[in-house]
């Protein structure tokens, strides 16, 4: 997650994205139960064209007539999100495809968390109950599977890393330093849902709230990477640090089977995993320190995949042009990937640092040519 958005979900609450929007420029939204609800971000303003909605599919379409990049949010009471959808350029377009139930909302635009008129509350009542069918009542529970596979497999590995760090074993920390991330990474949509884990585990030195104190505030896998790459050395910081590593991932773990998934938390999380790559792994921001971030981007890859994966006999038969599209630039992007492995059968990348500008270019637009027939599968979904 970038620093910016990061600040923005603190400043809110603690709450971190559970299932990211729909995306798409110029795609109409498919609701049910009437048109999608016109959202029009300002600078100092979020405009919303409905105050009361159907339950069921939501659905929003985004106008940023503002100067700057804006970010819309629809959240729950305690301000976790049920859908967002970030990087709306100026003068650009988007929408947003979600579940929801009955109850209250809130439309946020950012910038301008802060303010009048910056948040919108909006009553969902009883309306059309979004009716699934059986190919994706399976989908759910397969990737609730997965999920917590994904989360049960992470816990020995992470008990790796961190032995090597409490016995101060700098080379034996780094070597399990980024196999330890990857469950997180390929699931980390839901993950986020869980917004008081996200910021102790996966924060960043610059997505630290405001006021907050590096030495004391920040922990997690990338306080112990600076430590392990940038510092070189494991003190008594770092030791507890593990500790706290350990319980907050075990919590993480336990809670998992609570998160709440549907067909389009599903197709927007894939999408989110595909945004967190371009905005954090091709950049080389991400793993900052230890360069590992080819590891990260291929289980975000790997994760948006399961997704569509389970998701293809629903999407198929409502789009079957976007399902073959989506086929064909997975496996580009993989086929791209795997020429960066530097081992077949593991978990082995390049290190980032040693990827050079215009290679970092082509992974890029790999990314961008898969993200943008992903934008459309949670539409696909709900035809």
């Amino acid at each position: 997650m970038s620093a910016s958005s990061r600040h923005l979900i603190v400043g809110v609450s603690t709450a971190i994205a559970a299932v990211v929007s729909l995306a798409g420029c110029a795609q109409k939204s498919d609701a049910q139960g009437g048109d999608a609800v016109q959202v029009v971000a300002k600078d100092d303003a979020c405009e919303v064209s409905k105050k009361e909605l159907p339950a069921g599919h939501l659905a929003l379409d985004v106008d940023n007539r503002g100067s700057k990049v804006t970010e819309v949010y629809v959240l729950y009471p305690d301000d976790r999100i049920v859908t967002e959808r970030e990087n709306i350029g100026p003068g650009t377009k988007a929408s947003l495809t979600a579940e929801i139930k009955p109850g209250d909302y809130t439309v946020v635009c950012k910038p301008g968390m802060k303010g009048d008129g910056l948040r919108q509350p909006v009553k969902v009542t009883g309306g059309r109950t979004v009716k699934r069918s059986p190919e994706m009542d399976t989908a759910v529970a397969a990737f609730r599977k997965y999920v917590q596979a994904q989360a049960d497999e992470t816990l020995p590995k992470v008990k790796v890393f961190t032995d090597a760090v409490r016995t101060g074993d700098v080379d034996a920390a780094k070597k399990a330093y980024a196999a330890s991330r990857i469950g997180w990474e390929r699931t980390e949509p839901v993950a986020e849902s869980f917004g008081d884990i996200d910021p102790k585990v996966d924060v960043r030195e610059d997505g630290l709230e405001a006021g907050q104190d590096p030495a004391k505030d920040w922990t997690g896998w990338h306080r112990l990477e600076k430590a392990l790459w940038a510092d070189g050395k494991i003190g008594e910081r770092e030791k507890q640090l593990a500790d706290r590593l350990d319980a907050d991932l075990a919590g993480w773990v336990k809670r998992v089977g609570q998160a709440e998934i549907t067909p389009t938390s599903m197709a927007n999380g894939a999408k989110e995993l595909l945004d967190e790559v371009a905005k954090n792994k091709v950049t080389g921001e991400e793993e900052r320190y230890s360069h590992t971030d080819l590891v990260d981007f291929k289980a975000n890859v790997e994760g948006a995949e399961k997704s569509f994966q389970l998701l293809k006999p629903v999407a198929r038969k409502n789009d079957p042009k976007l399902v073959t599209e989506l086929d064909k630039q997975f496996t580009a992007l993989n086929t791209l990937l795997d020429k960066y492995r530097t081992d077949t059968n593991g978990d082995g990348f390049t290190s980032y640092d040693k990827v050079g500008k215009s290679e970092r270019k082509e992974l890029s637009d790999g990314v961008n040519a898969l993200a943008e027939p992903l934008s459309k599968l949670a539409a696909a979904v709900t035809k």
